[in-house]
């Protein structure tokens, strides 16, 4: 049953995600409302048929990036415009079907009942994970809990999670980076810097084969190189606040 909201909004990246996005923003309206798709650039025909979505549901908007920019900097745009009409919240979930929308109801009420927090997704794996893509995000998890001093980020690199806009939006208008894939992990841990506090809430995540529909933007090489690099930056980052990070884990401890 679809649940409305003034204040928590459910924003969708999309680049080229073939024909499984319908089903992902009808799948997604079903829970909540409103829901924005943030149309980045892509090229494969999707865009007319969402707006054709649009034209029929008032609680559906689309808005459009002349050119691919990036996962950041879709999500960027959307909080912008967001903020904008008042929002506060967002849930960012992605176009390819993989996040499930029957768990939006769950973790918006979860953001409605800790403001100050941001909801992260653990994703459960079923069998249609690839083993490499699990075990590597185990590295990206490793670093990310090194980097913000065991704060407990179940996952950071799974995209289904619910974010305060203000700051985040913050955030991002103060560096440069957090602009492409590297934009899920680099928000965990820089908005654990600021103190924003975590929750971890499971949810099952799929992978569509391509004969099922599924389109994969991840490159191997490229987005691991990025990984690495904004890894490497973290690190530093992580170093230069260590002190200031001790000192909250013994305030909190206390």
């Amino acid at each position: 049953m679809e649940q409305s909201s003034s204040t928590h909004l459910l924003i969708i990246p999309s680049y080229n995600p073939g024909p499984k996005v319908y089903e992902t923003v009808t799948a997604a309206r079903q829970h909540w409302n409103p829901v924005w798709i943030v149309v980045d650039g892509s090229t494969d025909g999707t865009t007319m048929g969402l707006q054709e979505l649009a034209r029929l549901d008032s609680g559906l908007r689309i808005l459009l990036l002349s050119r691919n920019r990036g996962k950041g900097e879709a999500i960027l745009f959307g909080l912008e415009q967001a903020q904008l009409q008042g929002y506060t919240h967002v849930l960012t979930m992605d176009s390819d079907g993989q996040h499930p929308a029957g768990a939006v109801p769950a973790f918006m009420q979860a953001s409605v009942h800790n403001p100050d927090a941001m909801i992260l997704g653990v994703p459960i794996f079923d069998a249609s994970a690839p083993p490499l893509r699990v075990k590597g995000r185990k590295i990206s998890n490793w670093w990310a809990n090194l980097e913000t001093l065991g704060e407990g980020i179940g996952d950071s690199l799974f995209g289904f999670r619910v974010y305060p806009i203000a700051p985040l939006q913050r955030l991002m208008h103060k560096q440069r980076w957090m602009r492409r894939f590297d934009f899920d992990p680099e928000a965990a841990v820089r908005m654990s810097w600021m103190g924003i506090r975590i929750i971890n809430l499971p949810a099952p995540v799929r992978y569509f084969e391509t004969s099922d529909g599924g389109v994969s933007h991840f490159h191997y090489l490229r987005d691991n190189v990025l990984l690495t690099w904004m890894h490497t930056r973290l690190f530093f980052g992580f170093i230069i606040r260590l002190p200031r990070l001790l000192a909250r884990r013994i305030r909190h401890q206390h």
